[in-house]
């Protein structure tokens, strides 16, 4: 009797040296159905204005051949906005992959590990405390950069406090929760005995916004942005086994802490250029890696697809909270009618299992 051996099935590929890189048709091409996505939205928001523009003339501005006029309505006023969406979208995407899968809990983004509160407690302490140091900080770095800072400084503190031995995802979103909770009380401590012309100016930075955006402002986040993804895509091939196991991640030569550690400080910081460039907008860390694992089929947040969701969902919620009602909305809270129900959906289906 004869037999016929049967080879399994592999994913095209290719090896470079000790990494293997394997072709999967469907990740491949969804990232590019996001990325023209995200292209016809932002120029679609760059189009929509009291001045209406048509998609052409967007176009044919973008890549220096519009008219005069055109090009200061388009580069001038409307373009650091949708940029300013489409850098804070990617860095928060990313951030809550990473954040994710290190975890290992679709609940697990900046938002619940209490990044974008401690950045926010910081801003409003500079906003609302005059004089002395707080106007020294405010004049010498600036209150975007100040909040990067607390924001940095409070992802350390949830980091060092859920360490015991390592990081377990349950500790760390505990320890996210309860500081967070903490930063906020010190927010709301803050806001209450403080003048109602800085409440009023500290409110606008806590709702998260991205009116008024500068070259400067979106210049400084965009390559920020950059550098941090840079380091991502780095370590992310190094990241891939962990997903088995640390002991098999150890088996094979990944110093899994080292890593991890990296893949976090990358997540906070992410989330801390996103708080400084456009306030903490919420449930955007949150939901965009779930539905990007969702489109992808991937057992874990892609960072590539979580990214172009982010900012797919952050330019079409600008879009909407200036189109939609008479008035203009601040973005985060479009972010959080959206993210309010799929985090109950996320809470009830984990209840279920």
């Amino acid at each position: 009797m004869n037999r016929t051996e049967v080879k399994p099935s592999v994913a095209p590929g290719v090896r470079l040296g000790g990494m293997s890189f394997v072709w999967r048709p469907w990740p491949v091409g969804l990232a590019l159905l996001l990325t023209a996505a995200v292209a016809l939205l932002f120029c679609l928001s760059v189009s929509i204005g009291d001045f209406p523009i048509g998609l052409s003339r967007v176009v044919a501005t973008i890549l220096g051949r519009g008219e005069q006029f055109d090009e200061f309505i388009i580069m001038d006023l409307r373009m650091p906005r949708a940029m300013a969406g489409l850098v804070v979208g990617i860095a928060l995407g990313v951030s809550g992959a990473i954040t994710q899968s290190v975890a290992r809990n679709p609940l697990a983004s900046p938002d619940i590990l209490g990044i974008t509160t401690g950045a926010s407690a910081v801003a409003v302490f500079l906003v609302t405390v005059s004089g002395g140091a707080a106007t020294a900080v405010v004049s010498s770095v600036g209150l975007s950069a100040a909040a990067l800072a607390g924001g940095l400084g409070t992802g350390l503190l949830v980091y060092f406090l859920a360490w015991r031995r390592g990081i377990d995802g349950f500790r760390l979103i505990l320890i996210g929760i309860s500081v967070s909770a903490v930063m906020q009380a010190i927010t709301t401590w803050l806001l209450v005995g403080a003048d109602i012309r800085d409440v009023a100016r500290a409110q606008a930075w806590l709702v998260g916004s991205l009116d008024n955006r500068s070259w400067d402002e979106v210049g400084v986040a965009l390559w920020c942005t950059l550098a941090l993804l840079v380091v991502v895509t780095g370590a992310a091939f190094q990241f891939k086994p962990m997903h088995l196991g640390d002991e098999v991640a150890a088996g094979l030569g990944v110093r899994y802490t080292a890593v991890r550690a990296i893949l976090l400080l990358c997540a906070v910081l992410l989330a801390a250029v996103a708080v400084s460039a456009a306030g903490p907008v919420p449930f955007v860390a949150l939901v965009a890696p779930q539905v990007a694992m969702r489109l992808a089929r991937c057992p874990t947040p892609p960072m590539v697809a979580s990214g172009l969701v982010g900012a797919l969902l952050l330019i079409g919620s600008d879009l909407v909270a200036r189109t939609a009602l008479p008035i203009t909305l601040p973005v985060g809270v479009v972010t959080a009618a959206i993210g309010g129900p799929f985090l109950v959906y996320l809470l009830v289906r984990a209840n279920l299992r």
